[in-house]
């Protein structure tokens, strides 16, 4: 804890699918940002157990996790083809993202075709779905920090989608969000930033991982999703209530 009671919180965003309503894959209608929070005092422990499991299957802490090339065994990622060295791996993965009380996942998802249905292909989701991890962000460092700070990291993606992104972020920041007002915001949230794949920002890839099970299971609520329970307990709850997972439209 620092001298003037405050605490640190990282807030990773990671998104899982595109934002286009007009053109895309039929067989994964969705848009889902996800974020994933850590504490100051816990990131240090996590980023090195993460590193702990490179370095035990790749050798290597500059390997970079992405979802899709390891659910796909390409790249870096070739040696999950060895079932025994998949099994072994995803064990690690399954034992660093069941721990409780390390990360909070705080996520918005956007199922295409109820919100086309229901608003039309011109809506901003990429606008709504930040709208909501960020005020759900604030709900919850009310409960556990009230004097907590906010540092936000995006990965970078390209120029034009970075400024976008950044436009979205300001105009939250100056109107604010239904129950969560301007001066609420700025209260908590300390900076915004984006950073490049190629810095390794363990966060980051994390909130890369989870995204996927997340959105299947919104997509498939039935379906049989291991990994989606294996995070599960983690997404933010208040009062009963999941305010971690916001499915748009509900």
């Amino acid at each position: 804890m620092k001298q003037d009671d405050t605490t640190t919180y990282y807030l990773y965003l990671d998104e899982c699918g595109d934002q286009n309503l007009v053109s895309f894959d039929s067989s994964f209608p969705i848009f889902t940002l996800c974020g994933v929070l850590v504490s100051e005092n816990k990131l240090s422990d996590f980023e090195n157990e993460i590193n702990s499991i490179k370095r035990e299957f790749w050798d290597d802490e500059d390997v970079i996790f992405h979802s899709r090339e390891i659910r796909k065994h390409q790249k870096r990622f070739v040696n999950l083809n060895d079932t025994a060295i998949k099994n072994q791996f995803y064990s690690r993965i399954n034992n660093l993202l069941s721990q409780k009380g390390v990360y909070v996942v705080v996520c918005c998802a956007v199922p295409k075709n109820p919100c086309i249905d229901k608003f039309g292909s011109e809506i901003d989701i990429y606008g709504i779905a930040l709208s909501y991890v960020l005020q759900r962000s604030i709900f919850y460092l009310d409960e556990v920090e009230p004097n907590g700070k906010l540092r936000i990291i995006v990965e970078k993606r390209g120029k034009r989608e970075d400024r976008n992104l950044r436009d979205y972020y300001n105009r939250i920041l100056e109107t604010g969000v239904k129950y969560c007002s301007e001066e609420r915001m700025k209260s908590h949230i300390h900076d915004f930033n984006f950073s490049a794949k190629s810095e390794n920002i363990n966060g980051l890839q994390i909130a890369d991982l989870i995204a996927y099970p997340i959105s299947r299971y919104v997509l498939y609520p039935d379906k049989e999703n291991p990994a989606f329970d294996i995070v599960e307990p983690n997404i933010y709850v208040s009062e009963g209530r999941r305010l971690g997972l916001k499915i748009f439209p509900d």
